[in-house]
């Protein structure tokens, strides 16, 4: 990884005073990749909602399985945006244990995520990896991105993965016309993979206890409904949007989790 001259380095450029979504997701699955501000923003949002941490790891899994089976649909391609910081069974290790030849490009902000890239980019011999320092609200700069066109041939299937990242674009930045630029740029046989909290099945006393921790308002949660408004025009993949912790989970160690304790929707959806 280098930089531009006058560029901060991938150090320089993390703020440890300020809480950050991909390392307050480090901290909640358990990882030592975080600071005291990201410890501070888990335990409060734990506190409002004491299943929080399982409702990561059930996203986590969210991402597993989704990844296994478009893996043995014959997808070998996939553009994984929202990364976070590296943890066991990323998405080029359970796709590439699958089809060792697949290709991954890894997308996010956080400069701490730059600063393990490598881990990221541990693809096997036959398969590769990038990773792209980059936000999702500029698909433009994604799409044009060298890296990204020298690893994916668009005009074969790719999956769009956008795991627990939609919940952090507001409405007024345009979610729908970001996904849909996206889309656009994929072939038809693609796939988009999304998962988005929901606080439809929480009671309103937990609900006011989250948004008193969104003071900055950078996070939205959706209702089902507002959800399937961003995928409608894809083709939903069997069972559709349902909670995480159910998408697929025959396999999965039962009895599953209740919606109300995940609050997660996730959904594979097709492109026509």
């Amino acid at each position: 990884m280098t930089f531009r001259s006058g560029e901060l380095s991938a150090t320089d450029r993390i703020d440890t005073t300020v809480a950050h979504p991909a390392r307050r997701y480090n901290y909640l699955l358990g990882g030592k990749d975080n600071f005291a501000a990201d410890r501070q923003s888990g335990d409060a949002l734990a506190a409002a909602m004491p299943t929080i941490r399982l409702a990561a790891v059930e996203n986590r899994m969210f991402l597993h399985r989704t990844v296994r089976f478009l893996a043995q649909q014959g997808v070998s391609q996939f553009l994984d945006i929202g990364t976070g910081i590296p943890t066991a069974d990323n998405t080029h290790e359970v796709a590439q244990a699958i089809d060792p030849t697949a290709r991954v490009v890894y997308v996010d902000n956080d400069p701490i995520v730059l600063a393990h890239a490598r881990a990221l980019l541990n693809s096997t011999p036959e398969g590769r990896t990038t990773y792209l320092d980059a936000d999702l609200r500029d698909p433009e700069r994604i799409l044009a991105h060298p890296d990204l066109r020298a690893t994916l041939d668009l005009t074969r299937p790719v999956a769009l993965m956008l795991v627990a990242i939609l919940h952090f674009i507001r409405d007024d930045e345009g979610p729908r016309s970001i996904l849909d630029r996206l889309v656009a740029a994929l072939p038809s046989g693609s796939y988009v993979v999304a998962s988005h909290v929901t606080w439809e099945y929480l009671p309103p006393e937990v609900t006011a206890k989250l948004e008193a921790n969104n003071q900055d308002g950078r996070f939205q949660a959706r209702t089902s409904e507002q959800f399937a408004g961003l995928l409608d025009g894809l083709e939903l993949v069997e069972p559709g949007i349902v909670s995480v912790s159910r998408w697929r989970a025959d396999d999965a160690p039962q009895p599953r989790p209740s919606v109300r304790d995940v609050s997660f929707n996730g959904a594979v959806a097709r492109v026509r």
